[in-house]
């Protein structure tokens, strides 16, 4: 960490907070006692969030008018923009939505904070912008809205002076996830068989507080750099093993044998087998949780 000292009680604006990640970027925000808002769907699941303490849950209106004036109320000092539809692959239903909630929402939001003098803006973006190492090549449609944000910001930042970082995200992963993402199909496969490819690709996983400890620090490097700007950086926990690997280190740590038939699903298309590796580190970030602490700790959190 730099020696920039957040203001201390800021007011902060989050969206996708009901999400996994955005959960816990709320929660460690909360315990550090800043202001924290979050901008919520009328059908959002609040179970969680409503569990936090003096957090200020706002009901996302329609009208993008409408929207400015609510981020013109709280006039938040810092956006940490999570909320995204994600679609590994997609259907033709799919396109208005992935278009309304990966662009048009963001795009809402930047116009708020340039018309309210918001000075940070933090995005979340993905490492599927970059299929076989490329700048840019998109291994699916969402990836494709997401830089299609990305330009919109950068628009918004030579325009308004907005700071602005936007934070590339591989996997991530931690206790009591609600998605259905790798861990929850290891544990179903403690008792039941199910069908993967044939597991060579190779995946970066990053631990949760390590991703929300990295959404902190790109705020704390805007407070010190306080100049026009967007700047991408690479939230990778440095480590990289197939999947075969992975279940492997997983069934070791459990002692449960996983049911796995290896090579009965077919790779997808643009299947990505080698993550990223040509993005910039966050200044004065580091993951701190390895992945084999990482299972330990997702084990005994959310099993124990």
């Amino acid at each position: 960490m730099n020696s920039v000292i957040l203001p201390s009680h800021a007011t902060v604006l989050i969206t996708g907070a009901t999400g996994f990640i955005g959960y816990h970027l709320a929660q460690q925000l909360c315990q550090a006692k800043y202001n924290v808002h979050i901008l919520v769907r009328p059908n959002s699941n609040l179970n969680r969030v409503k569990t936090l303490p003096n957090i200020q849950i706002h009901t996302l209106p329609e009208q993008t008018q409408a929207r400015i004036e609510q981020i013109s109320h709280i006039r938040p000092r810092c956006i940490f923009h999570l909320a995204s539809l994600f679609l590994a692959e997609h259907s033709p239903e799919d396109i208005q939505p992935l278009i309304e909630s990966n662009i048009l929402f963001g795009t809402q939001l930047l116009e708020a904070a340039a018309q309210t003098g918001v000075p940070f803006f933090i995005n979340t973006a993905t490492a599927w912008q970059h299929y076989q190492q490329a700048p840019y090549d998109p291994t699916c449609l969402y990836a494709a809205t997401k830089q299609a944000f990305e330009d919109i910001l950068l628009y918004y930042v030579n325009s308004y002076s907005i700071c602005a970082a936007s934070l590339t995200l591989f996997d991530t992963y931690g206790p009591n996830d609600p998605r259905r993402k790798l861990f929850s199909l290891f544990r179903t496969a403690e008792t039941t068989p199910i069908a993967m490819s044939s597991g060579e690709q190779l995946l970066d996983l990053v631990y949760i507080s390590d991703v929300t400890n990295a959404f902190i620090q790109a705020w704390q490097w805007l407070e010190q750099e306080k100049s026009a700007l967007h700047q991408k950086f690479s939230i990778s926990s440095g480590q990289t093993l197939t999947l075969r690997q992975i279940a492997e280190l997983y069934s070791s740590i459990s002692g449960k044998t996983l049911l796995i038939d290896w090579g009965k699903r077919p790779y997808r298309r643009c299947e990505v087998m080698q993550p990223w590796q040509g993005g910039k580190p966050l200044p004065g970030w580091k993951p701190q949780i390895h992945l084999e602490e990482g299972i330990r700790r997702l084990l005994t959190l959310t099993y124990n």
